[in-house]
């Protein structure tokens, strides 16, 4: 399929015992570094269908799983993607969506992409996060859940 000019990320968020809230984030494979869920849309998916394909990939979130779409949007240059052979000559950045879910379970079932991945609160994900739209994204998810605007099964 050919590649969207979009792309997506997301943080699974579950509650503890102790009614603390914890993110997964992910160390990539390759480069090493820790960031959200992340991908690109394919052909004519939305944002939302792209977020939830590739959490069902790359950790084997459920596609209904309790989506939270988020405002956070940030651009990234089209330098860091191989597949734009296709993307008119005029797209020079595309758009990154950011989302939460919520999970219900502990277990992540990670892909090749990433190595591990780590359940921590909002507070210590900030200090291991390499983007700074990851960053912004995670705080205002936080706020959405401590504020209640949101909430969690």
């Amino acid at each position: 399929m050919a590649r969207a000019p979009f792309q997506v990320a997301a943080f699974p968020v579950r509650v503890q015992g102790n009614q603390q809230r914890q993110y997964a984030v992910f160390r990539r494979r390759v480069e090493g570094y820790w960031q959200a869920i992340a991908g690109g849309g394919e052909a004519d998916e939305t944002p939302l269908e792209a977020i939830q394909r590739e959490s069902f990939e790359e950790a084997g979130i459920p596609f209904n799983s309790p989506w939270i779409v988020l405002q956070t949007q940030a651009s990234v240059p089209i330098t860091h993607f191989q597949d734009r052979a296709h993307w008119d000559d005029s797209v020079l950045v595309i758009p990154i969506y950011h989302f939460g879910v919520i999970v219900s379970t502990d277990e992540i079932n990670l892909s090749s992409e990433h190595v591990e991945y780590q359940w921590v609160t909002e507070e210590r994900a900030q200090t291991m996060l390499k983007w700074d739209s990851d960053c912004t994204a995670l705080w205002e998810l936080e706020q959405l859940l401590r504020l209640q605007r949101i909430g969690l099964r």
